[in-house]
């Protein structure tokens, strides 16, 4: 077994202790972990500003925070979503020539669960498990415009400037925001990476709401994306989306 860092490995003790739907003190947590109450203290603290341990409203007992609530359900769905994804965004890579990703939100930004790479055959790099900023991308812009809580969360905090393309300014944000609702198509030109653009469409669950969402990675010297690229991302999202259960599509707008 490799070199374990003490306070993650605390951390996911204190974490494994309150399973279970467990309350536990702080002088009940030092005993199980036979630490110093100040040393738990102040793991309970950090796990607590994360959202991942909750304190009770009357006491100073401690349960599981919101935060697992949403990790959880984005593992879940994300089983799902991206096995029944993989073929569509294979045949929507081979038919525009792009590279597809398949996002969902994680806290306050995008966790791409699925990458299909350009079928030209040249070096690229993975980007299965990498995290791209809500407000600066394509995939976020939807997230943010289908999502009420995430778009409070993020549009409450500065928005941070990756490129001179980068938009900071919340009120542009939110107006960008109001078109992807109206044509169910988010968009992003050099926001996140100088030399990058993309496309991106929601993907529906069985519940009606938007679960995932998928985008095509174009070129800014290639942009902007033809009305055959557009089509056949959306077709590829409304394909996943039926088969996972979704009836109805808001991109109908426009197709």
């Amino acid at each position: 077994m490799g070199a374990v860092i003490q306070s993650i490995d605390r951390a996911a003790k204190i974490l494994g202790l309150l399973q279970g739907a467990r309350r536990l003190g702080i002088s009940e947590l030092a005993a199980a972990l036979e630490l110093p109450p100040s040393t738990v203290h102040g793991l309970v603290k950090s796990l607590q500003a994360h959202g991942l341990v909750a304190q009770e409203s009357s006491g100073n007992r401690y349960a599981l925070g919101p935060a697992l609530l949403k990790l959880s359900s984005v593992y879940l769905d994300t089983l799902d979503v991206r096995s029944r994804a993989m073929r569509w965004m294979h045949e929507l890579s081979r038919k525009t020539g792009y590279a597809s990703r398949l996002g969902v939100n994680l806290l306050d930004e995008v966790l791409i669960i699925h990458h299909d790479r350009r079928p030209d055959g040249t070096e690229q790099m993975p980007e299965t498990g990498l995290n791209l900023p809500a407000h600066a991308s394509a995939l976020g812009k939807v997230l943010l415009a289908y999502n009420p809580e995430l778009e409070h969360d993020v549009l409450s905090k500065p928005l941070v400037e990756f490129t001179g393309d980068t938009i900071t300014d919340p009120a542009v944000l939110r107006s960008q925001l109001e078109e992807v609702r109206k044509n169910a198509l988010g968009l992003e030109y050099e926001e996140a990476v100088i030399g990058e653009a993309s496309i991106a469409a929601p993907v529906y669950g069985d519940s009606g709401n938007v679960i995932a969402v998928l985008s095509v990675v174009i070129p800014a010297n290639e942009w902007p994306a033809s009305e055959t690229i557009v089509r056949e991302l959306r077709d590829a999202a409304w394909t996943i989306s039926k088969e996972l259960g979704a009836s109805v599509w808001s991109s109908q707008v426009g197709r």
